[in-house]
């Protein structure tokens, strides 16, 4: 059992959080330590640059998604700009560098480069004598995740364990368990079951719609389109706490006529998220690190559309590697895209399988259980 744990994150997108919030509750279940510290590292930095960090990039992906991309490819450059990018963190991050040297933790663990980075130093400079445990939150590894001086790396995939080793990471320090998602997707629930409990329909293809990411607009158009589902289909928009969004998907929901064979239900923020994807067949959306982990633990069919040129590009790539993903790059075609997956069962059968052999529902588990095996032997 660990004394102190203290996890760092940083909420430049919801995942990095999610992520963190997913081993601290796997920490506390199997009771793996006596404290544990969960803390978001923007907000032990100034304002300027919190905002860099999280409104900008919130604003990139929802107004300049292309440029995000451009962004991601020119900084996934191994071990170059190493420097430059530390001091630029360093001289934001002093509260923050103040407050890990005050607690002094037995262990970090990193869902976000940015503390991982800062914590690398410190341990360079003898400041810190705390294991770093970091783990990459997507299925591939950027270049920003890179370290130096770090105990033990987690990632989603063996590829991404073999391209780290290329780039000299020691075989023994890296461990593939997945991306960590809450305990309560490690738990198969009933669809049936769930779909009465939360008054859908159980007659009919259920789509779940990740609606938060992509702004009011886009998804008016994305529920338009499946209004053309030949298939009777329930349509369960999830708006989260962004009410011009929900009121919108409100508003295309109650023009539907009312024998018309696709429903659509705006969702708003819940804590059933788990029992909303076992009630579904299909998760439809932006391929994010933690989204597409928790879909795949729930053997969804991924519709992937629009995603964020960078890290959802290549989690897409490998969804439609594993066959358990399909893709619609015009929002014209997407009714007639999913009527011909569902029109053939035999495909659909295989994809829901390839999504549960891709699934790793306790990979949060898996990161505790490897870093107290790694504290006997003084994670070295």
């Amino acid at each position: 059992m660990f004394k102190k744990v203290l996890i760092l994150s940083a909420s430049a997108g919801a995942g990095h959080i999610r992520a963190a919030q997913a081993i601290e509750r796997a920490i506390a279940e199997m009771n793996a330590a006596e404290e544990v510290r969960h803390v978001d590292a923007l907000q032990y930095t100034n304002k300027i640059f919190r905002t860099l960090y999280s409104k900008a990039y919130i604003d990139l992906v929802n107004r300049a998604p292309d440029a995000l991309g451009w962004l991601y490819d020119q900084f996934d450059k191994p071990w170059k700009n190493e420097r430059r990018r530390l001091a630029f963190d360093k001289l934001n991050a002093r509260p923050f560098i103040k407050m890990i040297e005050q607690y002094q933790p037995d262990i970090t663990i990193c869902t976000h480069f940015l503390p991982a980075e800062i914590m690398s130093w410190l341990k360079a400079k003898g400041r810190l004598n705390s294991p770093q445990a970091i783990v990459v939150t997507d299925m591939d590894a950027h270049a920003m995740w890179l370290c130096h001086h770090y105990e033990h790396y987690f990632v989603a995939l063996d590829e991404t364990r073999v391209y780290l080793e290329k780039l000299g990471i020691a075989a023994n320090k890296i461990t593939t368990t997945g991306i960590p998602i809450d305990p309560l997707f490690s738990r198969r629930q009933d669809q049936r079951e769930m779909r009465d409990k939360h008054k859908l329909k159980q007659d009919c293809t259920t789509i779940l719609v990740s609606a938060g990411g992509f702004g009011v607009g886009p998804v008016n158009y994305i529920l338009q389109a499946l209004l053309h589902l030949q298939h009777p289909a329930q349509v369960i928009a999830v708006c989260g706490r962004n009410q011009e969004l929900h009121n919108e998907v409100e508003k295309i929901s109650s023009s539907i006529p009312k024998n018309h064979h696709v429903a659509v239900k705006a969702l708003g923020y819940t804590t059933e998220m788990d029992e909303y994807m076992a009630a579904a067949d299909i998760l439809l959306g932006k391929p994010g690190g933690l989204t597409t982990s928790e879909a795949l633990a729930m053997g969804l069919v991924f519709v992937i559309v629009n995603p964020i040129p960078g890290q959802e590009e290549r989690n897409s790539d490998h969804l439609l590697e594993q066959g358990a993903a399909i893709r619609c790059n015009n929002l014209p075609v997407l009714a007639y895209k999913i009527d011909k997956l569902l029109d053939d069962k035999s495909r659909f059968l295989t994809m829901q399988q390839n999504a549960v052999q891709m699934a790793r529902p306790r990979a949060a588990f898996d990161i505790v259980e490897k870093l107290l095996t790694l504290k006997t032997k003084t994670l070295d």
